[in-house]
């Protein structure tokens, strides 16, 4: 079973906020008051500058959007999230930007890798955004709902009118 999440995450007012700037933006939320923005395709073609997007070593990130998450968040901080996993082997990456700047990152856990005792890229950017785990849960990335879809057609799926408790209870 496969696992792909590319996306923006912060708390669900800053990323209504922003997104009603972007063309392709569609806000999915999550637990503890989060929420999240999947990188669509409508999204990086709409977000690109026509450069490359790899200078901070993400798959996904468009040409350009780096400076676009940096005046998001003089809205309230962000991260970029990447995760890609398949048959329980996989990477992730993670970047967190605050006040105008890239504040911490990009940190990535490569293939067969473990992740570092403080946490996997994700938990430690979800920690710095203010998330907590509760003692069910194993990190920060269950513990805002990062577990609950497995890829982008998912997440858009979601019932974005219902709040993530009421949507699985739905399932």
């Amino acid at each position: 079973m496969s696992y792909v999440l590319q996306a923006v995450i912060g708390a669900e007012a800053v990323l209504r906020r922003v997104a009603a700037q972007q063309p392709g933006a569609v806000v999915v939320p999550l637990r503890q008051g989060f929420a999240l923005i999947p990188m669509t395709d409508e999204l990086f073609d709409s977000a690109t500058d026509g450069g490359r997007g790899d200078g901070l070593r993400f798959s996904k990130l468009p040409g350009g959007f780096e400076r676009v998450l940096a005046d998001w968040s003089t809205a309230g901080p962000l991260g970029y999230v990447e995760a890609g996993y398949a048959g329980g082997v996989g990477t992730q990456r993670a970047a967190l930007w605050a006040d105008g700047d890239l504040a911490i990152g990009p940190m990535f856990v490569d293939v067969n890798e473990p992740f570092p005792a403080i946490g996997s890229p994700i938990s430690q950017v979800l920690a710095h955004l203010g998330a907590t785990r509760r003692r069910r849960d194993r990190d920060e990335f269950v513990a805002v709902g990062l577990d609950r879809c497995r890829n982008t057609e998912a997440w858009l799926a979601v019932d974005r009118s219902a709040t993530p408790e009421v949507a699985r209870s739905r399932r």
